[in-house]
């Protein structure tokens, strides 16, 4: 390919991109909905900008969003919803808690969502598959992923025998967690105590039937309590030596020595293809509901050093993030 053939390419493909999404000068609108603050979305948001670029879509160009946070305060999700209704918007983007809100509202617009829990379970969708109604999106829960966490702790504590599973039982998915996770430690030879933890009076009870009997190693359900909660139960592990293991990066990033699960990153990414697809004229009840198709593990050396560990090399290699 000579210079000019390359270059007019080039230029073709760009010009290409801008035109997908933009007919004759179009501004798409779309709101972005959470009750979390901003500052704990800002790299999310990040990859989901870039998805959408990489679709055609520039901010204040041919695409504009309008932000609404919650600022932990799941009970302004109503009052924000119908501010970016009334802007107009085209559709919502929803994150975390905030699903459950708008599902209820019965808003007239379309909505994608990224979800933590069990959208079928929580009723969002009658099947991944099939979701229906007006909302469709992506959930990071994967249960069976429960069973490599187990098998991390199993290869990283010598002569493991007793596992506290911490989990909120109002978490839509958390009983097939608990199921998946009693079962595989079963099979594992582990035995295992489930606390549930849905409110501060239940993790404060919890650490005091603990504290009485320390479990050798504890597995937490990764949703939007424990987030908030994440820097007591880190230190009530790391108090009782009791390595911690989770789904996203951010507990392993706060201390917990190790995470595993869905690659966050990811999901915002792919979040970009839904919105693109329901603005050029997808029905929700149309697009399945995916469930995460890669998987990250982040380890904390500092966590290991600290419980007196020695990591397996073989870990270690497979790791995608070693903090030192």
């Amino acid at each position: 390919m000579d210079r000019r053939t390359f270059l007019s390419s080039g230029v073709g493909f760009v010009l290409a991109a801008g035109q997908r999404v933009q007919a004759a000068g179009r501004i798409s609108r779309i709101g972005f909905l959470t009750a979390q603050r901003e500052p704990s979305l800002a790299p999310f948001l990040d990859v989901f900008r870039d998805g959408l670029r990489e679709l055609g879509y520039v901010e204040n160009t041919n695409l504009e969003i309008a932000y609404r946070y919650g600022d932990d305060d799941l009970a302004r999700v109503p009052q924000l919803a119908s501010e970016l209704v009334s802007k107009p918007v085209e559709l919502l983007v929803v994150q975390g808690s905030a699903v459950a809100v708008v599902h209820q509202l019965k808003l007239p617009v379309p909505a994608v969502y990224v979800f933590s829990g069990d959208p079928v379970i929580a009723g969002f969708a009658s099947s991944l598959s099939h979701p229906g109604g007006s909302m469709t999106g992506l959930t990071f829960m994967a249960a069976e992923l429960n069973a490599k966490r187990l098998q991390i702790l199993r290869d990283v504590v010598p002569g493991l025998q007793r596992v506290a599973i911490i989990g909120n039982p109002d978490h839509p998915g958390s009983q097939v967690e608990r199921a998946t996770s009693e079962e595989t430690a079963s099979k594992l030879g582990i035995a295992t105590d489930f606390f549930a933890t849905a409110s501060q009076d239940q993790l404060t009870s919890a650490f005091s039937v603990m504290s009485q009997n320390p479990p050798q190693a504890i597995s937490l359900f990764a949703d939007g309590f424990a987030i908030q909660y994440r820097k007591e139960i880190i230190a009530f592990a790391m108090q009782h030596r009791a390595p911690l293991i989770s789904g996203w990066p951010i507990f392993a990033r706060s201390g917990a020595l190790c995470t595993y699960g869905p690659k966050l990153n990811d999901s915002y990414r792919r979040l970009a293809s839904y919105v693109d697809r329901i603005l050029k004229g997808a029905r929700p009840e149309q697009l399945p509901v995916e469930r995460p198709t890669k998987f990250e593990t982040v380890l904390n050396l500092r966590t290991a050093k600290a419980l007196g560990l020695d990591l397996p090399g073989s870990l270690l290699a497979s790791a995608d993030e070693v903090i030192e």
